[in-house]
């Protein structure tokens, strides 16, 4: 880089850091409020459910714990409003919920005609089948004719309309909004298929399945026909509480990368490399430009824990649902997930 080019970028963050960031008409909600409203799905294990003792759960969930703790120093101050595919935009348009953090999926129309902005993913997903093992059928090419179950005003209806009409296929399609009533519709064989992203498939033969079925009676065919990177949405017109929903985000991942969980963060304190004493605040200026604590990946770290902690404890080896990392692996293991730096 040039010198004078070096000299400016030194300027430029100077400013960031003495002015600090500019504070929205939406955080500034939040904050008077003393709450974060999150909407989140209807329910899905590993991604948004409550436990036995009604408290929500899931990888969708400790993204709302993190900006609560960003925001607030204090993950559990959030509201969490469960909201169907349809209900989902207008909700966040209408300003009845804050953020979005429910599977949606980012399309060029739903980051442009919607009046909302997407953060960082949360995880890279792509819609498959589900079907009984007595159907006999072990490929989606071989579903021609085949009645499927699909819910309305998601990127999955549209998707499957393609997919069968690209492979010279027929399909009837069976259209439920709510998330309970499309399983019930699929184990009571209404219909041959259920589709929707993997994730919500897998999460479906885990915890859903009505005895005496069990979920070997059930496979999830190899073809995945599409691409649904899954992120939280928020509001057009907010940037500062928009930088916040993403930052919490990339503090996670960046907490993976140095490993920093929540068992090491208190150690990783004293350490003396430059990245992650920039990380937790111990060197300060982070914090300010966000217009947050500077303790505020501390306290996501030590509440909610990294990426890789909330992964495999919602979705991964240590759930129901036992899903690989794949591309929801880090960059440095093979995978997608990549923040940009701290600094």
């Amino acid at each position: 880089m040039h010198k004078a080019t070096v000299a400016a970028a030194a300027g430029l963050a100077a400013l960031f850091i003495s002015t600090g960031a500019m504070a929205g008409k939406d955080l500034d909600t939040i904050k008077a409020r003393g709450a974060l409203i999150c909407g989140i799905g209807q329910g899905t294990a590993g991604f948004m459910l409550q436990d036995s003792q009604g408290k929500w759960v899931g990888l969708d969930v400790d993204v709302c714990r993190a900006v609560s703790a960003a925001i607030f120093g204090d993950a559990e101050k959030v509201k969490y409003v469960p909201l169907s595919s349809q209900q989902r935009f207008t909700a966040l348009q209408s300003g009845e919920v804050d953020v979005l953090s429910n599977n949606t999926t980012i399309t060029l129309t739903r980051d442009t005609a919607l009046g909302l902005d997407f953060t960082a993913v949360t995880y890279y997903d792509g819609q498959g089948f589900l079907v009984n093992k007595k159907l006999g059928v072990k490929s989606a090419k071989e579903l021609n004719g085949a009645t499927v179950c699909v819910a309305p005003g998601t990127t999955t209806e549209l998707n499957l309309a393609d997919y069968f009409r690209a492979n010279k296929m027929t399909f009837k399609p069976v259209v439920i909004e709510k998330v309970e009533e499309v399983r019930a519709a699929f184990f009571s064989g209404r219909c041959d298929v259920y589709t929707n992203d993997a994730s919500s498939l897998y999460a479906t033969r885990a915890a859903n399945v009505p005895p005496p079925a069990t979920a070997e009676d059930f496979v999830i065919l190899p073809e995945i026909i599409s691409k649904e990177p899954l992120a939280p949405a928020v509001r057009h017109g907010d940037n500062q509480f928009a930088d916040i929903v993403r930052w919490s985000q990339y503090a996670m991942l960046e907490a993976e990368e140095y490993g920093i969980s929540s068992k090491t963060v208190d150690e990783m304190l004293k350490s003396d490399n430059p990245s992650i004493k920039r990380i937790l605040g111990v060197t300060p200026g982070m914090g300010k430009a966000l217009g947050v604590d500077e303790a505020w990946v501390v306290n996501i770290i030590k509440q909610v824990g990294n990426y890789g902690e909330s992964f495999e404890r919602n979705v991964g080896s240590g759930s129901i649902l036992k899903i690989d990392r794949g591309l929801n692996n880090l960059w440095t293991k093979g995978g997608l997930q990549y923040a940009p730096p701290i600094r």
